[in-house]
């Protein structure tokens, strides 16, 4: 069974930074594209960030220069670095990950990380 877990989260001040982890675990064969998405109250889930199994990313684009998203392959782990915080990104932070297991592959969530940017 795949897991992904995050962690990371918690309450940070207007303009400070944070980083957030994802793990993936379980028994699979191969985990292709990660990828991080939030949700604010009363709001869809948007995307945030993807990183496929290359290296190469892509952002929403209101978040461009403030967040980096980053992956260690040895380690079955994606990364979402957050800077210049604004009470805007207070929502709360999911994990995807696209894996492939000996049965099938598909898309995996993670149960979330709370962000809360205070102002």
């Amino acid at each position: 069974q795949v897991r992904l877990v995050e962690s990371g989260g918690g309450l940070v001040q207007s303009g400070g930074s944070l980083r957030l982890s994802c793990v993936v675990s379980g028994y699979f064969i191969s985990i292709n594209a990660m990828g991080w998405y939030r949700q604010a109250p009363g709001k869809q889930r948007d995307l945030v960030a993807t990183i496929d199994s290359a290296g190469s990313t892509d952002y929403a684009d209101s978040l461009k220069g403030r967040f980096t998203i980053s992956r260690d392959n040895a380690k079955n782990t994606v990364y979402l670095e957050m800077s210049s915080s604004k009470p805007e990104d207070t929502a709360v932070y999911y994990c995807n990950a696209f894996v492939r297991t000996r049965a099938s592959q598909g898309y995996y969530w993670g149960q979330g990380t709370q962000v809360t940017v205070s102002s």
